[in-house]
C-alpha cells in the first residue's frame, strides 16, 4: 500500500509540473526590440581631406646690389604696401658711379652735337661723326645702369602683405644675388588651402556622377568648409579653385586647392587643417543608425531587418560615408525597411520579435559627411 501511494503522488506531482509549463504565455518567449524605419532622402556627399594653408602670394625680399645696410624702415610683423621702402643700402659708391657716368655722357653728347654740323659741311669725316654718336649712346646706357643700381640701394616691398622678421640688421653686408633673403612678405587675405585626394576616390566620384547615381551639388558644388587644428570650425566658407590634372607618382593623389577669406589673419601659412568639399547629391540616400550595423568575422557589415511577419532577416550591406552617427547605405537596404537598433543581443535570423518603432532623428540631408570607411566597402 505504501508503494502504491508514492506512485500516485509522483504522477500527481508530474502532472502539476506539466500543467504549469504549458500555461506560460508564448508572447513571453518573443524578444522585444526597437526598430527604425528607413526612408530615402537627398543626401549631399562631402569629402573630408587633410591639408595645409598656403599664402596666396609670398615674396622673399633679396638685395639686388651689394653694400652695407644703413637702415631698416619697417616694423616686423606689420602690414606693408607694395612699393614701400624696407631697407636702405649705403648708396655712396653707386652715387659716385652715377655722377661719373653722367659726366661722361654729357661730354660725349656735346661732341656728337658739335660734329653734326661739321659733317654736313664735310669738315669732319662721316666715320668720326658716327663714332661720336656711338660714344654718346654708350655713355647714355652707362648712365641708365648707374641710375638703376643707385635706385636698387633702396629695397622696396614687391607686394602688399604681412611682413615677417628681418634676417639682416643695420651694418650687415649684403651682396647682389645672395641666396639668403632679407625678409618675407605673405599675402594672407584670401588664403589658399591645398589638400590631396586619392586618384582612386576621384575616379569613383566621376563614375558615380557620369552614371547618374550621384547628381551635381549645384551652385554649392565648389563650396568648402574648414576644421582647424584644435577641432573648431572655421566660420567663413571657401570655394574650390582648381584641381591638378596630374597624379603624383609617389602618393597617387591629386592636389585640390580651395580659397578662403581671411580678414582677421586667423589662418596662417603652414597650418594643418581639414577641408570638407561638397562633391555631389545622392537623391535616394538611405541613412542607417550606427548602432544598427554589425560586422561578421571577416569585417563585412550587416543588419537585422524585421519583415512584415515580424521575423528577423540578417542582411549584408555595403556602406559609404558617415555623418553624425549615421552610415550611408550603398547597397542592401531599401526605402521602408525596418532595421533593429536595440535588443540585438537577443536576436537571431528567422526568429520572431516584438518590434517597437524608435523615434527617428535622421540628420539633415545637407549636413556634411565624413570620409568613406574603407573597411565597410
Amino acid at each position: 500500500m505504501r508503494l502504491k501511494f508514492l506512485s500516485v503522488s509522483t504522477v500527481v506531482l508530474l502532472s502539476a509540473c506539466d500543467g504549469s509549463a504549458g500555461s506560460a504565455s508564448p508572447a513571453a518567449q518573443v524578444p522585444a526590440v526597437n526598430v527604425v524605419t528607413l526612408h530615402s532622402q537627398p543626401v549631399t556627399l562631402t569629402t573630408r581631406l587633410p591639408g595645409r594653408t598656403t599664402a596666396v602670394r609670398s615674396a622673399e625680399v633679396r638685395p639686388q646690389v651689394s653694400g652695407v645696410i644703413q637702415k631698416r624702415l619697417f616694423v616686423e610683423g606689420s602690414e606693408v604696401k607694395a612699393g614701400q621702402q624696407l631697407y636702405q643700402i649705403d648708396p655712396s659708391t653707386y652715387q659716385a658711379a652715377y655722377d661719373r657716368a653722367m659726366a661722361t655722357w654729357k661730354s660725349a653728347d656735346a661732341t656728337a652735337r658739335r660734329y653734326k654740323p661739321l659733317v654736313e659741311a664735310q669738315a669732319v669725316s662721316r666715320q668720326q661723326y658716327d663714332d661720336a654718336v656711338a660714344a654718346e649712346r654708350e655713355a647714355a646706357a652707362d648712365v641708365e645702369t648707374a641710375r638703376v643700381n643707385l635706385q636698387y640701394t633702396k629695397v622696396y616691398a614687391p607686394i602688399s602683405g604681412h611682413i615677417g622678421r628681418s634676417l639682416s640688421t643695420e651694418g650687415a653686408l649684403v651682396t647682389s644675388g645672395q641666396t639668403a633673403y632679407l625678409t618675407t612678405i605673405d599675402q594672407l587675405n584670401p588664403i589658399y588651402v591645398d589638400v590631396s585626394e586619392s586618384s582612386q576616390d576621384l575616379l569613383k566620384l566621376r563614375r558615380a556622377l557620369a552614371s547618374g547615381k550621384l547628381q551635381s551639388a549645384g551652385e554649392n558644388a565648389a563650396q568648402a568648409n574648414l576644421t582647424l587644428e584644435d577641432g573648431s570650425k572655421y566660420a567663413l566658407p571657401g570655394k574650390l579653385e582648381f584641381s591638378e590634372v596630374t597624379v603624383s607618382q609617389s602618393t597617387g593623389s591629386v592636389t585640390l586647392r580651395a580659397s578662403f577669406p581671411n580678414p582677421h589673419d586667423e589662418l596662417l601659412p603652414g597650418m594643418f587643417v581639414h577641408a570638407e568639399l561638397q562633391q555631389g547629391v545622392d537623391d535616394k540616400g538611405i541613412l542607417v543608425p550606427q548602432e544598427a550595423i554589425m560586422h561578421d568575422v571577416k569585417g563585412a557589415p550587416y543588419v537585422y531587418v524585421v519583415k512584415a511577419d515580424n521575423t528577423v532577416e540578417q542582411r549584408s550591406i555595403t556602406t559609404g560615408q558617415m555623418m553624425n552617427g549615421y552610415w550611408l547605405a550603398n547597397q542592401g537596404l531599401n526605402d521602408g525597411d525596418k532595421v533593429i537598433t536595440d535588443g540585438l543581443q537577443n536576436v537571431r535570423a528567422g526568429a520572431k520579435v516584438n518590434a517597437t518603432e524608435r523615434p527617428a532623428s535622421a540628420p539633415a540631408a545637407q549636413a556634411n559627411l565624413a570620409m568613406t570607411d574603407p573597411s565597410a566597402q
